[in-house]
């Protein structure tokens, strides 16, 4: 039997996970000294809340889970003799994945047996949403292993993002977007565009002064690099910015129609408390990032 994984960076939620049988590795943030864990410490996500309290100062860490708690995750169905496919975030973004193959070398020796399969999504948040819910799809319609791997690290390649941030505290001081300094300058207003590169990071891109051109510059780089946008999920993600959702979604509805297949998704806490509160995105099929 082939078993999925996904993890709780890729923006997924329980209830989501569920359609399509992921289990779902809990990402942990650290919040006021004391330590949180998705969907394992609360049920549900409240990113008002959480953002709310980034509003007032708070500056979360994060950090990564360890081999042990690894193995904890995939040794009863290794034991079972079951098969795993984990879709996750980027391991260009995070040492945590070491702690994996760690975990699943030790696995491997112990049970012979099952197969260990992977797909990085080369991304996180809406950029892994995408590739996890697109080889979900797959999974269901009977694809082996080898072939869902195949696939989805071809998804993986034309699942394009790009998104802005208002307040750049937080991204200065995770250090996690590359040319984020050349772009910010001295004037008030100003939005970084960044993407998901190929290589799987965060990088700078160009820089909009005002939250309207900002958008408009989401909606060009759909248009320019969009692939048979009309029949592929496009997926907006944001920090609790509910009002820049909206302008997003009109201005994607004014160049593309009204019977696009959006899905408006909340940047989960862990990947959050890197780039703060007002974040906005999109992801889309594209033929390249």
């Amino acid at each position: 039997m082939l078993v999925l994984f996904t993890d709780t960076d890729t923006d997924i939620t329980p209830e989501r996970a569920k359609e399509y049988g992921y289990h779902l590795i809990s990402m942990p943030y650290c919040i006021d000294g004391k330590e949180v864990r998705p969907y394992v410490d609360f049920e549900t996500f409240d990113p008002k809340d959480f953002y709310d309290t980034l509003r007032q100062g708070v500056m979360p860490t994060t950090s990564a889970i360890s081999e042990k708690e690894y193995m904890e995750y995939f040794e009863p169905f290794f034991k079972n003799g079951d098969d795993i496919l984990y879709v996750h975030f980027s391991r260009a973004m995070t040492m945590t994945f070491d702690n994996m193959d760690k975990a699943v070398k030790k696995l491997s020796e112990k049970y012979p047996g099952p197969k260990f399969y992977e797909i990085d999504a080369m991304g996180i948040t809406i950029n892994a949403y995408r590739t996890v819910l697109e080889v979900g799809d797959l999974y269901k319609q009977g694809l082996s292993a080898e072939e869902l791997v195949e696939k989805g690290n071809e998804i993986a390649k034309k699942t394009a993002t790009y998104f802005f941030a208002d307040d750049l505290a937080f991204f200065r001081r995770s250090g996690r977007v590359s040319g984020l300094a050349a772009t910010m300058g001295t004037i008030i207003g100003i939005r970084p565009i960044i993407h998901m590169s190929e290589a799987g990071k965060m990088e700078s891109i160009g820089k909009e002064k005002g939250r309207n051109k900002a958008l408009k510059r989401l909606v060009q780089y759909v248009e320019e690099l969009g692939d048979d946008v009309k029949n592929h999920r496009i997926i907006i993600g944001n920090a609790d910015a509910p009002e820049f959702v909206e302008s997003l979604k009109e201005l994607l509805i004014e160049k593309f129609g009204d019977d696009l297949d959006i899905e408006v998704v909340s940047v989960n806490p862990t990947a959050g408390s890197h780039c703060g509160p007002n974040c906005l995105g999109v992801c889309f099929n594209a033929i390249h990032r």
